[in-house]
């Protein structure tokens, strides 16, 4: 089972604090013609091996209710495939004060199964692994890099904020498409290669997923993708988990989300409706029968013997006192 969580649909939208959106941004029209397309990039994922993949808004800025719209939820469901619904933020210098993760916004963002967030700045980058990381409704499960915009990350990937993010459940994700994307510039490229080798270092290549983000000419399959986790300094076997262990752990936990403070389910203690019977005496012999003997200590088996001597010497004594009364009755 291959997961690809990154598969974009519509443009980049811009979020507002303030206002009505533009109309071109989030008053998308989902039309028979995108429905018709989507269906041939899922079916191409289905043929390359993929089984659950996540479709991709993405906006730019804050999250504000007010002007959202998720246009996600007009996709018709397939019986090939799994597909779940995506929600990325892209944490600008806007986002420092907030960008729309509140509870008060939990019930809008329940109709996304993913939340990812594309921090930019260094400020960001550690709210989004320090607070939005901890398990709650609003929890993000995904923080994601754009890795070929520049030779470096805007901010310094600092390992003891990276642990934490991965102790509380977030996956840290590689988009392949730079390298594969036609008409990609050779300076994008290598500003992928040494971006992305410098998350695998420094996360030892766990806590990492690798997905597409890119169309229909820019997917590849699983396999190729594991092997292109090798040259990028990941092992064969954590390659295969970033395509497949790790997508379904966070899965699991992006399901606690529906739920308070994180719990799967409700323990409860079952007592049982009635007593257990005794066994009876015929039981109870055979398990003495079926039961080893237990070997005896050194000193309990003297005291048995001392025992069992005195109790000899006085059935002796009795035997004489009652020999002689015989004797003394016979002289009289």
């Amino acid at each position: 089972m291959y997961f690809d969580l990154n598969v974009p649909v519509g443009p980049v939208t811009e979020g507002s604090k303030k206002g009505k959106a533009p109309a071109s941004s989030n008053d998308v029209d989902w039309s028979e013609r995108d429905q018709a397309a989507l269906d041939a990039r899922l079916d191409v994922l289905a043929h390359l091996g993929y089984t659950v993949v996540a479709l991709n808004q993405t906006i730019r800025g804050v999250f504000n209710p007010a002007t959202h719209k998720n246009t996600l939820l007009k996709i018709r469901p397939r019986k090939d495939i799994t597909v779940l619904r995506r929600l990325t933020i892209i944490l600008t210098e806007d986002s420092e004060k907030g960008f729309g993760l509140v509870n008060g916004n939990t019930e809008i963002l329940k109709s996304y199964d993913i939340i990812a967030l594309c921090p930019t700045t260094a400020t960001t980058f550690s709210l989004a692994c320090l607070t939005h990381s901890v398990p709650s409704p609003i929890a993000a499960h995904i923080i994601t890099f754009d890795l070929h915009s520049a030779p470096r990350l805007p901010f310094f990937l600092k390992l003891s904020t990276l642990k934490v993010a991965v102790k509380n459940g977030a996956a840290f994700e590689i988009p392949y498409f730079p390298i594969v994307k036609r008409g990609m510039g050779d300076r994008a490229r290598r500003n992928w290669w040494s971006t992305a080798k410098e998350v695998v270092r420094v996360l030892g290549g766990k806590g990492l997923i690798f997905s597409g983000g890119g169309y229909e000419g820019d997917i590849r399959g699983p396999k190729d993708i594991i092997n292109l986790s090798t040259i990028l300094g990941c092992k064969q076997d954590q390659g295969h988990h970033a395509m497949a262990v790790t997508p379904k752990s966070l899965l699991l936990r992006a399901q606690t989300r529906q739920t308070y403070r994180a719990v799967l389910s409700e323990p409860r203690l079952i007592m049982p409706d009635q007593p257990a019977e005794e066994p009876s005496s015929e039981s109870d012999a055979a398990a003495q029968a079926a039961t080893p003997a237990q070997p005896v200590n050194k000193s309990k088996k003297r005291a048995l013997e001392d025992d069992q001597g005195s109790e000899e010497d006085e059935v002796q004594g009795k035997k004489k006192k009652k020999k002689r009364k015989d004797k003394q009755k016979e002289a009289v």
